[in-house]
């Protein structure tokens, strides 16, 4: 494990992952990432433990598998024991169960690997706003209640507008669900901007929301020559 220098304004950050590579790419993100420091790595679940309980970080990047235990296991501990620390879960984990497990101990997100900067991005500005806003409140109304739980209930004749997060917006979901209804081929995300008229980026966002709530599965293709290329297709039911 690894301990690197503190900075008390900004949002300390520690990884816990086995996978050395993986838990690279995480620190080398986050870095990009402003108001963020990664002040210890683990690469398993013991390390982790201690790096939690000796460095007390603000958030921690937890993933699920590792040789001995599970993530969920380490979760359930700091929760016991009232850490405050928050979780978020980086995994390869697709199991209803995990992120059931996941939910009702509390984790602010839960992201399915392979991790994406723009959407890691996403995650940690909306983490940095949340924080933000708990901190500026002096006293409870309701309504700050309802904001701050992501996981409130909704009426179900609320129109899904209401229900979208910040920078999808329904009628450009609705463009690339209908891509997806009349395509059957894996598709990258600068294709799925072109039909729909969008930039890449744009699209990716999309595409990636649409992985986050099942609607759509995707691969890596790696080709002969270029980085990785992710290409979508629509989830199986």
């Amino acid at each position: 494990m690894s301990d690197i220098s503190d900075n008390s304004k900004k949002i300390s950050v520690v990884i816990a992952e086995d996978d050395k590579q993986i838990a690279a790419i995480q620190q080398r993100f986050i870095a990009r990432i402003p108001g963020f420091e990664v002040v210890g790595v683990a690469y398993n679940l013991k390390d982790a433990e201690e790096l939690v309980d000796i460095l007390k970080p603000d958030l921690l990047m937890l993933d699920v598998r590792f040789p001995s235990s599970t993530g969920l296991d380490l979760l359930r501990r700091i929760r016991a024991e009232n850490a405050a620390t928050d979780v978020i879960l980086v995994t390869a984990a697709k199991e209803v169960e995990t992120l059931q497990e996941a939910m009702r101990c509390g984790v602010f997100y839960y992201i399915v690997k392979p991790l994406i900067f723009e959407h890691l991005h996403d995650v940690l500005s909306n983490f940095i706003r949340h924080r933000e806003k708990i901190n500026n409140v002096a006293s409870l109304r309701q309504d700050d209640i309802d904001s701050f739980l992501p996981h409130r209930n909704n009426s179900s004749d609320e129109p899904i507008v209401h229900r979208l997060p910040k920078g999808i917006d329904a009628i450009t979901l609705k463009k690339i669900e209908s891509v997806f209804n009349n395509k059957t081929e894996k598709l990258s995300a600068e294709e799925v901007g072109h039909i729909i008229g969008a930039s890449r980026t744009t699209a990716r966002r999309y595409l990636e929301y649409m992985i986050g709530n099942g609607h759509l599965e995707a691969e890596i293709n790696y080709g002969s020559v270029g980085r990785p290329e992710r290409r979508y297709k629509k989830a199986l039911v």
